[in-house]
């Protein structure tokens, strides 16, 4: 994302920008808006106070004439994406591009607010439906990537029980210590094969877009 986002100027729009957790990336001198839906409070738990909440379909008149627009991990919580995505080129000036995340490998997260796991053949086919050209999309992480994290995923309620203060909370972190060193080691590994080369079995993918300049 620092990569992405190096060097650019006018304005940023972040879509569905939840606590804005890229919006330190900025180059200084941008024109930052952060917009998300109304239901963002209740359905997913984030509030910022520099935000454009709206409602319906339609992105607020603060999002239009974008020079870059990011969408970050919030394209699967949208119900209908091809509509979604329509709005992202109509608020993008000509010659603008947008940067996007989303999961692929990932648990059902945010229920029932989760919709959609996409691939990247689907996800240049909603692109260049919706008018978008240089659509380039590569995977984050591969399957060692994957294999690391669901399996780290399964000593998560041991060692890290919701249940702070019970006594069942405590017997499951003193039944999970013994993984603490498994746990770490596969954090490392899992950080490492990031730097190798996307699989087909991956995180999630990251996407590059723009809409033409005429």
């Amino acid at each position: 994302m620092s990569d992405l986002t190096a060097g650019r100027r006018g304005k940023v729009v972040d879509v569905g920008c939840g606590a804005q957790p890229y919006r330190s990336l900025l180059p200084s001198g941008v024109e930052y808006v952060g917009i998300d839906i109304a239901e963002a409070g209740a359905h997913f738990g984030y509030e910022a106070p520099d935000t454009i909440y709206f409602t319906g379909k339609d992105w607020p008149k603060e999002a239009e004439n974008a020079d870059l627009l990011l969408c970050t991990e919030a394209l699967e919580h949208v119900p209908d994406p091809a509509a979604f995505l329509g709005e992202a080129y109509r608020c993008l000036r000509p010659g603008g591009s947008l940067v996007a995340t989303v999961p692929f490998a990932a648990r059902w997260h945010f229920v029932p607010f989760d919709y959609w796991r996409f691939t990247p053949s689907g996800l240049k086919q909603l692109l260049e439906n919706a008018g978008f050209r240089s659509v380039h999309v590569w995977a984050r992480g591969n399957a060692v990537t994957v294999a690391c994290y669901k399996t780290m995923a399964l000593f998560l309620p041991l060692l890290f029980p919701q249940e702070s203060t019970s006594a069942e909370a405590w017997l499951r972190r003193l039944a999970g210590a013994p993984l603490l060193p498994l746990f770490a080691t596969l954090a490392v590994v899992a950080n490492a094969s990031l730097r190798a080369e996307g699989g087909d079995d991956c995180l999630g993918y990251t996407v590059l877009a723009a809409r033409p300049a005429d």
